[in-house]
């Protein structure tokens, strides 16, 4: 909807962490936490998404990309000077602004919708995002008055005994009347214990004012969390990989043990797929229907075709095929284009090749930079020599060929439509079709002689 802009809070060090990565790009199933609310954000067709930076900003810059503006808080002091950084992109706007943290990876888009919506049916000028909390402490509450409306948000430190019993808490997330907005945020005093200015003041200069200041209580707690340290981080993966297994399960896939299985929130998953313990499935991957994964599996990037198995293996940035057998213990790595009815079999290494339909590297082989044909059996212990200390070179083999056994094809090389390579050989010349091509040194046996060493 049009009118309607969001400001992303990421300006914050992060001290608690305890580490050199920047608060915000800590990552939740594998996404960076200020990565998880502007995807949230993308999804609601905003006029604009702003996000505000401070510490490690080119960073998060870098993170972000094209999905959002950016301005930078140079110091930091306080939410709401944080989000007068915002004014150059928003200060002549009509509609809604809607502040969010961003350390607030669990926030979803179905929430965000709904207090941008309530926002606006109830004609306020401010709405608080708030929620049940069973055990409130630390966080603001929510003081309504006799007739339910919202009178005043006190933290904790501030409030009288009675008021530490309300369990409506403050999010951080709120809505504002744009133009309200920055014209109280100019109104806003530093006159506190921290010398900071505080976004929150702003309701209070809202209320003074006459305006109508609401709030919207979701019904899910741990979607509004901020993680502020490694222990909330541990709890929104938890939260965050229960909720995205839920989903896929209740769409169709069968996750034998919930608890250990790791799913990224961009993957997606088709109908009948069987996902066993100890898998790790992340990036833009996708898993066609009746596939089966695991157990012990990480996945990152990549098309897994209809009906494959993998088990016990690693996949990178590839393009896997349909019913493709892969493992146990397979290394596919980035660039591979495996067809269909294909076997990668146990500690086989596929880098940056192309192997076609019906295709075999059964076991102990490393395949990279090459070009494999159709219905071609790779040998145990085979590998192309693709690198000769600067630089990568082609091995192709035709279609129908057979590579033995402990055979070297030192690139660039071809093997031809049907050729035979014997065991042992190490090929650096071309081998036309329907060759047998072979290249060992002759054997020596000389009798007697190991009775005599001994």
């Amino acid at each position: 909807m049009s009118n309607r802009y969001a400001v992303v809070l990421a300006a914050g060090k992060g001290t608690r962490m305890k580490s050199k990565l920047y608060k915000v790009l800590h990552p939740v199933l594998g996404k960076p936490m200020v990565h998880h609310v502007v995807d949230q954000l993308k999804s609601l067709q905003l006029s604009s998404i702003t996000t505000v930076v401070g510490f490690g900003a080119e960073k998060v810059q870098d993170q972000l990309g094209n999905d959002s503006e950016f301005v930078v808080q140079e110091e930091q002091l306080g939410t709401g000077h944080a989000v007068q950084q915002a004014e150059k992109f928003l200060q002549d706007k009509q509609g809604t602004t809607i502040v969010v943290c961003g350390d607030t990876p669990l926030l979803t888009k179905e929430t965000l919708q709904a207090v941008l919506d309530y926002h606006e049916e109830q004609q306020a000028k401010v709405t608080i995002l708030t929620a049940h909390a069973e055990n409130p402490t630390g966080y603001g509450r929510i003081i309504r008055d006799d007739h339910n409306q919202v009178e005043k948000i006190v933290e904790q430190k501030d409030a009288t005994a009675e008021e530490q019993q309300v369990q409506e808490i403050n999010t951080g997330t709120y809505c504002f009347d744009n133009q309200l907005l920055f014209e109280a945020l100019k109104n806003v005093s530093n006159d506190n214990a921290q010398g900071e200015y505080y976004l929150p003041d702003v309701i209070q200069i809202a209320q003074k004012e006459g305006e109508k200041v609401v709030a919207y209580q979701t019904d899910d707690f741990h979607e509004t969390i901020g993680v502020n340290d490694r222990v909330a981080l541990s709890k929104a993966e938890q939260y965050m990989k229960e909720r995205i297994n839920e989903q896929h399960m209740r769409n169709g896939v069968s996750i034998i043990d919930p608890n250990q299985t790791y799913i990224g929130t961009d993957v997606n998953i088709a109908e009948d797929v069987t996902i066993h313990p100890g898998c790790v499935i992340q990036g833009n991957t996708t898993i066609e229907k009746d596939a089966e994964i695991g157990p012990n599996a990480e996945v990152n990037d990549c098309h897994i075709g209809e009906g494959t198995v993998l088990r016990h293996s690693v996949a990178n940035s590839s393009y896997i095929g349909a019913r493709v057998q892969v493992g146990p213990f397979a290394h596919i790595r980035p660039s591979a284009n495996v067809g269909n009815d294909v076997k990668i079999g146990n500690f086989v290494e596929i880098k940056k090749s192309k192997i076609d339909d019906k295709s075999k590297v059964p076991h102990l082989s490393y395949i990279g930079d090459a070009e494999i044909g159709s219905g071609v059996n790779i040998g145990c212990g085979t590998i192309t020599v693709n690198y000769d200390g600067k630089n990568k070179y082609l091995t192709k083999i035709e279609d129908d060929a057979f590579i033995g056994c402990n055979a070297n094809l030192i690139a660039p090389v071809t093997v031809g439509k049907g050729a035979l390579v014997a065991a042992g050989s190490t090929i650096h010349e071309d081998v036309p079709g329907d060759a047998l091509s072979i290249s060992r040194v002759k054997q020596l046996n000389k009798e007697g002689y190991a009775k005599k060493y001994k």
